[in-house]
This record gives C-alpha cells, structure tokens and sequence, in this order.
C-alpha cells in the first residue's frame, strides 16, 4: 500500500549520523538498558551527542576495532545493549570478531556505521565503504536497514533497539534532504511506497531514495508513471512488496550508493528469480573504488544520480515491452 506520508523533497534536514546521535540521546531517557561504543570518531558518528549527555554511559575503546567489538559481545552476554559506532570502512575491520562474537551467538549488539558509499565524498576510496551492505547481509542472524532521511534514521534507531539480536545500520556524512514527516511510520522488514505508478517501479535506500523520487517525478513530465519504493530494510528484505511490484509494473530498477553486487539490487533479485522473473537494472557503483570528491561530483561520476535512474527505467521498459 502506498504511504500517505506526505514528501518534503526540497527541504533540508540534518546529516543521518546527527539524527542518529542526537535520537539516542532522547532515546537514553526512557531506555536505561543502552550504552554506547566508540572507536575515537564520536566527532564523525553523531555520537559526540550522547557523550555529552551521558557519559558515564559512553566507552571509548580508541582505535582498536576488534576489540571494541569483542567487548560489545561480553556486554550483551549481561543482559546490557551495546550500541558500537563507527566508519563503515572500520567496521569491517573487525569481521572476524562480529562474525564469531555477535553473529553466530545472536548477540543483542547495534552495529551502526556512517561515512558508508560515495557519500563520504573527499575522504576517498579508503574511507567510502561501497561493499558493506553485502558483507553484513551475507551474515546469518544479522538484520541489515539502510534509511533515507533524518525521521527515517531517528525511528529506525528506535526500532532496532526494540528488536532482540544484532543490527547492522548505516547512517551517513551528508545532510539528507527530509523526505518524511513525523507521521511517518518506520517498520523493520517492510519497504513502504511513496508514489505509485504502473510502468516500473524503483526500488532504493539510503541517500538514492530522494534521487529515485527526482527522478520518478522527471519521468512524470514525459508521460512515464514510476512506482517508488523506499526499501529501508535490506535484511529481511520485504519480498511481499516486490512481488507486488512486479505484478504491478512487470520491471525494476534498484538504486544504492553501494556496489551493486551483493547489496539491495542482489537481493532484490534474488527475490525475483525465485518467484516472478522480469527485467531488472542496478543503480549503484559499477564492481569498482570511489575517489576523492564532492559527494554531488562524485555521485554523477559514478552514474547514481537522477538521470542515470532515469536512463534505468527507460532500459527496463524497453526490456520487458520486448
């Protein structure tokens, strides 16, 4: 069903790593049973915030990744809710520890990583994590959510810390525009459509949702109606809702700020193929490293932004009309 919510395009909102830290901080008041982890990047997480509201409930492990995550593990085997920040990139360094230490034990740990994809912009190639979508969903037992916007990011937080066993979130570096208001409604699991068509649907996450809707609305003027989903939840991914959107629209277009092998269009496809095959294109980082530049520069380099979505749809009509 199409969410009501209306779309604030346009406007500006905060960064997701601030609607991040600062939700914790609104979240600590009526949620004792949390505390944070730090890899010395609270600066660069949003989780400076809650280190200042709280900081008898904030460890700082310094750079030391494994570790930190190590320690999240123990922290869960008490009963306490371990929420670890850091940089995606970083995150990944300690693989082996979240694989074996919260993974295969289901242990109760938040994963929530920024600087993920193009997105970083000027750090570069080292820092821009374009593979973590699929790392983290390869992991059994781990959910994978990627919002769109700064209420998107504040609910989510909220909802993951309701949800028993691990979490792994990105955030972001940029300021986002605001797509949603706080009527809005996030639910782990379930992909929501933001406008309804019949000639293809766009299916996204994270900072490519506002670009599928520029886009969607692009297509309107010439006469191209586009359903626009925001697939927050990357693992379990809604396959009801796509299902749906094949019956509906007979193609895909999937658009991340990611690789686009193993992450959303991969397991979008993977819905498919298993129960209504039809043309599907993937929006996202071609199999390659990123570079140093202005997210904008970077994101029409790499082929992420509206046109390219747009291009997307008009290949995947042309597909299934032939």
């Amino acid at each position: 069903m199409v969410d009501n919510t209306p779309l604030l395009l346009g406007s500006s909102g905060d960064s997701l790593r601030e609607a991040f830290g600062k939700s914790l901080v609104s979240l600590a008041f009526s949620d004792q049973g949390f505390v944070v982890f730090d890899a010395d990047v609270a600066g660069g997480t949003g989780a400076h915030h809650f280190r200042a509201a709280y900081p008898e409930r904030f460890f700082q492990f310094g750079i030391a990744e494994q570790n930190m995550f190590s320690a999240a593990a123990g922290f869960a085997s008490t009963g306490i809710t371990p929420i670890v920040t850091s940089f995606a990139v970083f995150c990944m360094r300690a693989l082996e520890q979240i694989r074996l230490s919260i993974a295969y034990s289901k242990s109760n740990v938040k994963i929530v990583a920024s600087h993920p994809g193009l997105d970083v912009g000027p750090d570069g190639a080292s820092a821009q994590a374009l593979e973590d979508l699929a790392v983290f969903r390869s992991l059994p037992n781990m959910l994978v959510v990627s919002p769109a916007d700064a209420i998107e990011t504040e609910q989510a937080t909220k909802a993951i810390l309701e949800y028993h066993g691990p979490v792994y979130m990105r955030t972001g570096r940029s300021p986002t525009p605001r797509l949603f208001d706080t009527h809005y409604r996030f639910e782990l699991g379930k992909g929501k459509v933001l406008t309804e068509g019949h000639d293809a649907s766009i299916i996204a996450c994270g900072v490519e949702v506002a670009r599928a809707l520029q886009a969607a609305s692009l297509l309107q003027a010439q006469g191209i109606s586009v359903r626009v989903v925001n697939m927050a939840t990357i693992k379990p991914i809604d396959q009801t809702l796509i299902v749906d959107c094949v019956e509906k629209t007979g193609c895909i277009v999937t658009a991340e700020d990611h690789n686009v092998l193993g992450g959303l269009g991969s397991a979008v496809a993977e819905v498919v193929t298993k129960t209504m095959p039809c043309p599907i294109e993937f929006v996202g980082v071609n199999d390659r490293f990123g570079e140093s530049g202005e997210p904008d520069e970077l994101a029409e380099k790499y082929g992420l932004t509206p046109p390219y979505i747009m291009n997307a749809v008009k290949r995947t009509i042309a597909r299934k009309e032939s």
